[in-house]
C-alpha cells in the first residue's frame, strides 16, 4: 500500500544515511560515497506526494567525501559545487562560502575571487534579502582578497623603492585594491562578532597610510563595545597597536589588565608582569605578583623558564627587603594546598634537574621561600647542585636557610 511505501522508503534512507556516516567516521570515503549515490537516488525516485528538495546532508557530506576522496579531482568538486548552487537556491550563497573556501586552501586565489564576484553580483527576488548575512561575508572575504592583492603590491614597490624603482600602474593597482579592500573590510567588523583576521587587515591598512586615529578607534570599539563578545584576541590588538606607536605605560597597563581578567594564562603576562615589577607604584608591583602567580597556575607554564624567573625574582626582592610579605601570603593561603604536589615533588626535582638547570634553580628558590628548608624540591636541587659545585646552587642554599624564618611567617 502507499502507505507501507512510505514507511519502508523513510526506513531505507535512515539505514542509508547510517550507513554513510559510519563509513566517514572510519574514513571509507569511497564506500560513503557509493551509499550516497544510492541515497540520492533514492530522492530521485521518491514517489511520495510530498516534494522533497535536494537534502543540505547531500551538500555537506558530498563536499566532506570529495575533500578526502583519493580519487576525487578539483574538477569534480567544482561540478559538484555548480550542481548544489542550481539546486539549492535557498543556500546558494552558503554552498558559493564553501566553495570559495576550498579554492583557497588550494592556492587557486584568482579563481576564489572570480568566484565571490558572481556570488556577490546573484539576485533571486526573495531569497536575495533572506540571504543578507551571507551575502555580508561573500563582500567581506573579496574584501580580504583585495586586501591580499594590495600587499603583494606594496611589496614590490617596496622592494624596489631603493633602485629608484617607479611603475604607476603599480601603485595605481594598489591604491585601487585598498580602496575595494577598505570598503568591503569596514562594513563587516560593523556587525557585531569575532572578526580577528578582518580587523587587523584593516588595521594594517589605515597604519600604512598614517591613519592612527581611525586605527585606534576601531581597535577601541572592537575591544570594548559591549555588545560584541568576548575576545582575548581585540585587547591583544589594541594593545600591540599601542606600543607599537609608544603609548603610555598606563594605557598598555590598561590594555593588559583587561586581558589577564579574560585570559591569566596568556603568553604576554610575562611582558605584563615585567612591566608592574619595573613600576614605582605599589598597587602595581603588587598587581604583577599576582599576575605571575595566576600564570603558573596553568600547566603550560610548569615549565616555563621565563615565568619562574619573574616569580623567583619578585619573591627573592619581597623577602630581602622584608616588606609586602603578606603579598606573597595572600598568593600562597590559595595555593598551599595543591602547588607542592604540581610543582615541587621530588619527581619534578629530579626531571626539571635533568632536563634544565636553570628551571630547577628558579623553582627551588622559590619551593625554599613557600615550604621552607625541608621542601623536598628545595633539598634535592639544591643537594645536587652542590655536588656539581655550581656556585650559585650553594649561594642559593645558604640565602634560603638565612630566610627560613620568612617561611613560618608566610605559612602563618
Amino acid at each position: 500500500s502507499s502507505h507501507e511505501y512510505k514507511l519502508n522508503f523513510k526506513k531505507s534512507k535512515e539505514i542509508c544515511l547510517s550507513y554513510i556516516q559510519d563509513a566517514m567516521l572510519q574514513k571509507q570515503w569511497k564506500k560513503a560515497a557509493e551509499f550516497l549515490t544510492f541515497y540520492s537516488e533514492s530522492l530521485e525516485k521518491d514517489f511520495s506526494t510530498e516534494y522533497v528538495s535536494p537534502s543540505e546532508m547531500i551538500w555537506r557530506i558530498g563536499t566532506e567525501i570529495l575533500c578526502h576522496h583519493s580519487h576525487s579531482s578539483m574538477k569534480e568538486f567544482n561540478s559538484f559545487t555548480e550542481q548544489m548552487k542550481s539546486l539549492g537556491v535557498k543556500r546558494y550563497l552558503k554552498v558559493c562560502l564553501e566553495h570559495t573556501f576550498h579554492l583557497l586552501c588550494n592556492g587557486l586565489i584568482d579563481e576564489a575571487y572570480q568566484n565571490l564576484s558572481l556570488s556577490e553580483s546573484w539576485r533571486f527576488g526573495e531569497q536575495t534579502i533572506i540571504q543578507d548575512k551571507e551575502m555580508k561575508l561573500i563582500k567581506a572575504y573579496r574584501g580580504l582578497l583585495d586586501y591580499y592583492n594590495w600587499s603583494k603590491q606594496k611589496n614590490i614597490l617596496l622592494e624596489h623603492g631603493q633602485d629608484g624603482f617607479e611603475d604607476l600602474s603599480v601603485e595605481q593597482e594598489m591604491h585601487s585594491c585598498f580602496r575595494k579592500a577598505a570598503v568591503n573590510l569596514k562594513e563587516i567588523i560593523k556587525i557585531p562578532g569575532v572578526w580577528d583576521l578582518f580587523v587587523k587587515c584593516y588595521v594594517d591598512l589605515l597604519e600604512f597610510y598614517g591613519d592612527h586615529n581611525e586605527a585606534r578607534q576601531v581597535l577601541n570599539e572592537y575591544a570594548y563595545n559591549s555588545k560584541f563578545p568576548a575576545n582575548p584576541n581585540a585587547h591583544v590588538y589594541l594593545y600591540q597597536f599601542l606600543k607599537r606607536h609608544g603609548e603610555s605605560k598606563k594605557s598598555l597597563v590598561s590594555a593588559l589588565k583587561i586581558l589577564h581578567d579574560v585570559v591569566p594564562s596568556h603568553e604576554l603576562m610575562i611582558d605584563f608582569n615585567i612591566m608592574l615589577q619595573k613600576s614605582k607604584k605599589r598597587k602595581r608591583r603588587r598587581l604583577g605578583l599576582e599576575v605571575i602567580f595566576a600564570v603558573l597556575d596553568y600547566a603550560g607554564w610548569k615549565e616555563n623558564v621565563k615565568a619562574w624567573s619573574c616569580l623567583a625574582k619578585q619573591v627573592k626582592q619581597i623577602v630581602i627587603s622584608e616588606k609586602h610579605l603578606d603579598w606573597i601570603q595572600q598568593e600562597w593561603n590559595s595555593r598551599k594546598d595543591w602547588w607542592p604536589a604540581f610543582h615541587f615533588s621530588r619527581y619534578l626535582a629530579k626531571r626539571n634537574w635533568q632536563e634544565n638547570e636553570s628551571l630547577s634553580y628558579e623553582k627551588a628558590l622559590v619551593a625554599g621561600i613557600l615550604l621552607g628548608k625541608g621542601c623536598k624540591y628545595f633539598k634535592y636541587v639544591s643537594h645536587r647542585g652542590c655536588q656539581a659545585q655550581v656556585k650559585r646552587f650553594r649561594i642559593l642554599k645558604k640565602f634560603v636557610n638565612k630566610h627560613n624564618p620568612v617561611y613560618l611567617r608566610i605559612s602563618g
